[in-house]
């Protein structure tokens, strides 16, 4: 007979092992803890680096908490000391990020010849936008993200608003290699009926930044309600969106201009289809063809002489 196990004898918790764990993990976490650790949590996923490389006291200062908050912080995540829980942040920063072409920096040589500065912050922006979104961290995610995709037996686009074009441009684009690929417009009340075919097996990829969509909210929780596996584009871990997704992108969106910018998941989007055909089957290429085949024979293109 085996004898019962004592709290001393039972196995404890591990801590997340690497900072997408740790961000997806606080994301959880967030609505439920206390003012003090929402400040603390925030200053986490907003500010990697700082927490990498800055002392404690110079991080709580920052977040505008007590260093002792911080390592609560770290305990609720299950690490034994703040260190540990740094050294998480300062393995992934490391890393470093995937090499850009020097091309963006020749660019933003010459745009500073002129002394158009509302163009030249939006351009600023983008460029800054871009080069976060293309790290080391999202280069895994995004394979982890295409494999989820090529292993679907569906999979439903959802985003209204402000991000409706990055849902439309995912469905369209991803159709053509991916018949299976649905975009969910959610029309006259008809969110509910787009989304029951869905289920165990399936995947919803959602895009949603602040103010977040009523609809995105309600889609994501028809959809996990019903197994779908989840994939959240949006501008922070404290998104409202994350609780629950298998995979979520934080992506840059600020921008001088008065609505969020979507180029960097415009891009995650280039980059995610791209991945799926690179790495899928043989099919999806053939799909891409037979579809090119068919556009030119109903005349959509024009033919040059």
């Amino acid at each position: 007979m085996l004898e019962p196990q004592t709290p001393s004898q039972e196995a404890l918790p591990e801590a997340p092992a690497g900072l997408d764990a740790v961000n997806q993990q606080l994301a959880e976490a967030y609505p439920e803890l206390s003012p003090q650790l929402k400040l603390a949590a925030g200053y986490v996923l907003e500010h990697p680096v700082e927490i990498a490389f800055q002392s404690i006291r110079k991080s709580a200062t920052a977040a505008e908490v007590t260093p002792s908050t911080l390592m609560r912080l770290a305990k609720r995540l299950e690490f034994e000391s703040y260190e540990q829980f740094r050294e998480v942040f300062q393995s992934a920063v490391q890393a470093g990020p995937v090499e850009l072409s020097g091309r963006a920096n020749q660019l933003r040589s010459l745009a500073s010849q002129t002394d158009d500065q509302v163009f030249l912050d939006v351009g600023d922006a983008a460029f800054d936008n871009i080069g976060r979104l293309f790290t080391a961290d999202n280069q895994k995610k995004v394979r982890e993200a295409a494999q989820l995709l090529l292993g679907a037996g569906k999979v439903a686009v959802v985003g209204f608003r402000d991000t409706f074009a990055c849902a439309y441009h995912f469905a369209y684009v991803g159709r053509i290699a991916m018949p299976d690929i649905h975009l969910i417009r959610g029309l006259e009340g008809g969110l509910l009926t787009e989304l029951a075919p869905f289920g165990e097996g399936d995947v919803v990829i959602a895009f949603g930044f602040e103010p977040y969509c009523a609809e995105t909210m309600r889609a994501l929780e028809i959809t996990r309600a019903n197994g779908v596996s989840a994939i959240v584009v949006t501008d922070t871990m404290r998104s409202p969106l994350v609780p629950g997704a298998s995979i979520t992108f934080p992506v840059a969106n600020a921008t001088p201009h008065f609505f969020p910018s979507i180029l960097s998941a415009i891009t995650l989007i280039e980059v995610l289809l791209a991945e799926c055909v690179a790495f899928g089957p043989d099919n999806l290429v053939d799909n891409v063809a037979r579809f090119e085949s068919r556009m030119r024979a109903m005349g959509a293109y024009v033919e040059q002489a």
